[in-house]
C-alpha cells in the first residue's frame, strides 16, 4: 500500500490537504469514503493511505457480512469502537462488498462511536448521495455520519501521462450536511482550518509538522508511519 506521503510526492494532494486528512482521521477519528467512477482511479490506494492514519486504539475490523454487522449493532456502545472497512459499495459477490440491507447495516455503525472506511463509484458528491440514499436507502443522518468524502480524477500531465488526484473533499460533523472543505478546480480553496468542524488548530499544526518531519527524512513506507503512531499513543 502507499502512504499519505507517498500521495503527497507523486502530486495526488497538496500538503495542507495532507495535514487536514491526517488530523481528521487520526485525531477526530472521522470516517471516510473514496468515489471515482472508473476502475484503477485509486480509490482502494487512497483508502488504504488513510487507513495508514487510524488510531491504533482503533481496530481495523472487514465488514464482511450482515451477520457480523448486525451482531456489532446488537452490541451498541458496549463493544470497544472499530474501525470498519468495506472493500467497496458494491452488489458483485465479492469479499467484503455491501448492497442493500449489509450498505444499510454498515452505515448504521456509525451511531455506535466505530468509524467506517469503503470506496464507491460515484465521481461526485451528489452520485453518492444517489446511489446511498436512493438505491440502497441509507437513511440521511446515516449519510452525514460518512463525515470525510473524497471525489477523484484521472488527468494527464504535460508528457501525458496519468496522474490521480484528488478532485473534492466534502466535511459533515456527523450529525448535519456536508460541506465542501476542498477543491481541486477551484482557483481559491479556503484553507480547512477556515471551515472545517472536525479539526483544531493544534492538531492540524502537529500533523502537518509530522508529514513535513517524515518527508524530510525520507520516511515514507507504511510500516514506519505505523510505528511512528503507535508510539505516540
Amino acid at each position: 500500500m502507499l502512504s499519505i506521503i507517498d500521495l503527497l510526492e507523486a502530486g495526488s494532494l497538496p500538503e495542507n490537504l495532507a495535514a487536514y486528512l491526517f488530523s481528521a482521521v487520526n485525531r477526530a477519528n472521522a470516517s471516510f469514503m473514496v468515489g471515482a467512477n472508473p476502475g484503477g482511479a485509486g480509490k482502494t490506494t487512497v483508502m488504504g493511505a488513510l487507513l495508514n492514519l487510524v488510531s491504533p486504539r482503533y481496530t481495523l475490523q472487514p465488514a464482511d457480512s450482515l451477520q457480523t454487522l448486525q451482531k456489532a449493532l446488537s452490541k451498541g456502545a458496549e463493544t470497544e469502537p472499530k474501525c470498519w472497512i468495506c472493500h467497496e459499495i458494491g452488489s458483485g459477490p465479492y469479499y467484503a462488498y455491501l448492497w442493500g440491507e449489509e450498505a444499510r447495516a454498515f452505515f448504521a455503525l456509525s451511531e455506535h462511536g466505530h468509524m467506517l472506511a469503503t470506496n464507491l463509484h460515484a465521481d461526485t458528491y451528489v452520485q453518492a448521495y444517489e446511489q446511498l440514499c436512493h438505491d440502497n436507502n441509507v437513511p440521511e443522518n446515516h449519510f452525514h455520519g460518512m463525515q470525510l468524502q473524497l471525489y477523484l480524477t484521472l488527468e494527464r500531465n504535460r508528457n501525458g501521462a496519468i496522474m490521480r488526484r484528488i478532485n473534492t473533499v466534502h466535511e459533515s460533523d456527523g450529525a448535519s450536511e456536508h460541506r465542501l472543505i476542498y477543491d481541486l478546480k477551484n482557483s481559491y480553496t479556503p484553507h480547512p482550518l477556515d471551515i472545517s468542524k472536525l479539526i483544531s488548530d493544534d492538531d492540524f499544526r502537529e500533523c502537518g509538522d509530522i508529514i513535513r518531519d517524515l518527508k524530510g527524512k525520507g520516511i515514507s513506507h507504511i510500516e514506519q508511519i505505523e510505528t511512528l503512531l503507535s508510539n505516540r499513543l
